[in-house]
């Protein structure tokens, strides 16, 4: 016999149902209520489908709104996790994506990348063993007469730079200034005195008098501002005048969360420990 036509199956006794110790194929769609085995060949799921465990050879896709995962272990070979792939991705689709620990009632603990300053924030302090600040040049160009020295705030926290020329200017690009939103950055710059004695190392040009800042907000520049650093009794602060010698001046830049386009919003400060040279 090769078919069977009939509404429905049942075992001998004819309450129970029916067994395929050697196995069943089918050609067409099988529809059930339940079902506890394996089934090869299987390329679409129905909806509300269960199981206890499933293993995939393949690529997984999910498409939807919401994917929960109840484990006690989440294991990712890759190395990289990507976060917010919206297409097209951009710093806008990217703003606040990231990562988001629950803490209850005790409050979640976030770590996120915020447009309007460019930056990764934190919503509770961090513990690090150990920083490796990032070291970079300082960028040079001329404004009229005077020599610009340039310093991305959002590009590394300690720069060199060689005075073969005296400084006029020394800038600050990109310094985070969400208005409103108080905040602090610290640049040190280690200068290394030309062979000539160079870098606003004279009295009436002291290194700094003549400071502009350019705030980052909103994911953009915004226009920039004009003052001089704030020293220790407000004296003139100048490099040492030996050829060969190094300073390293700390500048911390303080934006009062003040309009950031107004100079008094804007507070940059300078210490400098200066004369050092090789030990003989």
């Amino acid at each position: 016999m090769s078919r069977v036509r009939a509404n429905s199956l049942t075992d001998k006794a004819g309450y129970g149902a029916p067994s395929f110790p050697y196995g069943a194929v089918s050609a067409g769609v099988i529809t059930a209520s339940s079902f506890d085995g394996a089934v090869a060949g299987v390329t679409e799921l129905g909806t509300n489908a269960t199981g206890t465990n499933l293993t995939l050879s393949g690529n997984l896709q999910v498409d939807g709104t919401q994917t929960i995962i109840h484990t006690d272990v989440l294991d990712v070979k890759d190395k990289t996790v990507g976060i917010g792939s919206t297409y097209p991705a951009s710093n806008t689709t990217a703003d606040g994506c990231g990562i988001e620990v629950y803490g209850g009632n005790d409050g979640n603990k976030n770590l996120t990348w915020e447009r309007d300053t460019g930056t990764w924030t934190f919503n509770t302090g961090q513990k690090v063993a150990g920083v490796t600040e990032t070291v970079g040049a300082g960028v040079t160009y001329m404004d009229g007469s005077a020599l610009v020295l340039e310093l991305d705030v959002n590009a590394a926290t300690i720069y060199t730079h060689t005075c073969v020329a005296d400084v006029g200017i020394v800038s600050f690009k990109n310094m985070p200034a969400d208005t409103g939103k108080s905040n602090a950055s610290t640049i040190t710059v280690i200068y290394t005195q030309g062979t000539t004695a160079m870098g606003n190392s004279t009295t009436a040009a002291g290194i700094g008098t003549n400071v502009t800042v350019r705030g980052f907000e909103d994911g953009a520049l915004v226009a920039g501002i004009t003052t001089s650093v704030l020293t220790g009794s407000g004296t003139t602060m100048t490099l040492t005048e030996t050829g060969g010698q190094r300073d390293f001046v700390s500048y911390l830049v303080h934006y009062t969360g003040g309009t950031n386009t107004t100079a008094s919003s804007y507070q940059i400060y300078a210490t400098k420990n200066g004369g050092y040279a090789q030990s003989t």
